[in-house]
């Protein structure tokens, strides 16, 4: 007998294994087949452990490490976590949750049949793009509506209609890049388009674009400046310039604006955002906009205006791919009807129910989270902080916050930067994954998207952070 397989020996059999009480639940629960691919994985990895280093390894040892491997097999990848990052709309983290009220009236269609594509006046097949129409332009003034799966959707399916082998009008300063590599120049491509750019990346006037259109011009189209700003020596045309322009060449113009801001708002943060109401009694034929951003609803793209328009999107062989399911109609007329009622929109609405905090709300929820972390022996001070809207509506666009900063005991300020770094990424491993703020060797929270039970879960999470690291500098 060769001396590894000695060693190996102390390994029990597979069989065994599934015969163990301590296993017994775990298989009630995952079943008996993904309780036997773990356990051959455990085994394969002792045994490669085992090759290289003889070494003493109990049966409960073993057992132990398979409950592991299973729940870490079974756990889910998308998981809620904690957003203490000072971004409101954060993209990273699903841009922003619905409310309770909206999830409980769409959950109440999603887990039964309902008239998804069925009229029940005719007793015949209907559409499913009819349920969102009203509810839209009652609050948009917009003659029709459609919406797709998200806005890049909303901006290929309209070019594609619009302008297939023919010339669009784009602005060079509105050649935008959003998240995941999403170019303007790139989905005019997709959509068949020629791009035309229009003007200089500073300075773009209404000559450019006149001076520009020929017999080819299919559409003049805007783009919002989602994530960048240009300062100094800058000029571009107002949507209402350009809708003129358009009326007067026969031309459509399609003006994707991007964050969703139904109309204009009194919150310091939203007062240079270009509102979807004003875009559509500007004149323009078409305005795109995404549902999870400003709006506040479910991720979907979002198309309002003239009927004509709407139509002729409605029978391109695109909109079959592109089309949104019963849970998002279900989650967007319910986000939609919060505008009804205004109290029920700064109650429910998540950016206007954040938005409307008082800044003596703010202080006391930091308050509260700094009181916490004292309970747990840990030291921090409250700070004025800036919180950033987010979500690719205006990289400019923040609010007043506070945030609470952890106050390291370490003398060093090399040693508090690298102390802060470790546990801002354990912080990330906590079973309710935390994001935090890591600025210039300093660990903060910022405070304005959680709610008490949040602040406290970050509380006890640092403690166990801080103490593991403690234990790993020992």
């Amino acid at each position: 007998m060769s001396k590894n397989s000695a060693v190996y020996k102390q390994l029990p059999a597979v069989s065994k294994l599934l015969d163990s009480d301590s296993l017994s639940d775990k298989i009630e629960e995952y079943g008996r087949q993904a309780v036997t691919e773990s356990i051959r994985r455990i085994l394969e990895n002792y045994r490669k452990i085992l090759k290289t280093q003889s070494q003493e390894i109990s049966e409960n040892q073993i057992i132990q490490s398979i409950c592991d491997d299973i729940e870490k097999s079974n756990k889910n990848s998308l998981i809620k976590v904690v957003n203490a990052s000072g971004v409101i709309i954060n993209t990273n983290l699903g841009r922003v949750p619905l409310s309770e009220k909206v999830f409980l009236e769409a959950r109440d269609i999603a887990c039964a049949y309902n008239n998804l594509e069925f009229n029940l006046e005719t007793a015949k097949r209907g559409k499913r793009n009819t349920h969102l129409k009203n509810i839209l332009c009652k609050l948009s003034g917009a003659e029709d509506a459609l919406v797709v799966n998200n806005a890049a959707a909303a901006v290929l399916l309209c070019l594609n209609t619009f302008a297939k082998r023919k010339e669009v009008l784009v602005s060079r300063g509105e050649l935008v890049e959003i998240g995941g590599s999403f170019r303007i120049p790139e989905i005019m491509k997709a959509a068949g388009c020629k791009m035309v750019e229009i003007g200089t990346t500073n300075k773009t006037k209404l000559s450019d674009y006149e001076n520009a259109i020929s017999e080819k011009t299919a559409i003049i189209f805007k783009a919002h400046q989602s994530n960048f700003v240009i300062k100094g020596f800058t000029e571009e045309v107002e949507v209402s310039e350009l809708a003129k322009l358009g009326k007067k060449y026969n031309l459509p113009v399609i003006y994707d604006n991007g964050s969703g801001l139904l109309e204009k708002s009194d919150f310091k943060a939203l007062k240079n955002q270009i509102d979807v109401k004003s875009s559509i009694k500007a004149g323009v034929v078409l305005v795109i906009f995404s549902g999870d951003k400003l709006f506040g609803g479910p991720q979907a793209g979002i198309i309002l205006g003239k009927t004509s328009f709407i139509e002729k999107l409605e029978k391109n062989q695109l909109l079959r791919a592109l089309r949104i399911d019963k849970t998002t109609i279900a989650l967007l007329e319910a986000s939609c009807k919060l505008y009804i009622n205004e109290k029920d929109l700064y109650k429910h609405n998540f950016i206007f129910k954040t938005l409307s905090q008082t800044q003596v709300e703010l202080k006391s929820k930091a308050e509260f989270l700094q009181n916490s972390l004292k309970e747990n022996k840990i030291s921090s001070k409250i700070i004025p902080n800036k919180a950033m809207i987010g979500g690719g509506t205006n990289p400019e666009s923040e609010t007043e916050s506070f945030a609470v900063k952890i106050l390291f005991n370490e003398k060093n300020k090399k040693q508090n930067s690298a102390i802060s770094a470790i546990v801002y990424k354990s912080l990330m491993k906590n079973h309710i994954p935390i994001i935090g703020i890591l600025r210039k060797g300093e660990l903060l929270f910022d405070i304005i998207t959680c709610n008490e039970n949040e602040l406290t879960t970050i509380s006890q999470a640092l403690c166990q952070a801080m103490n593991n690291t403690s234990k790993k500098q020992k």
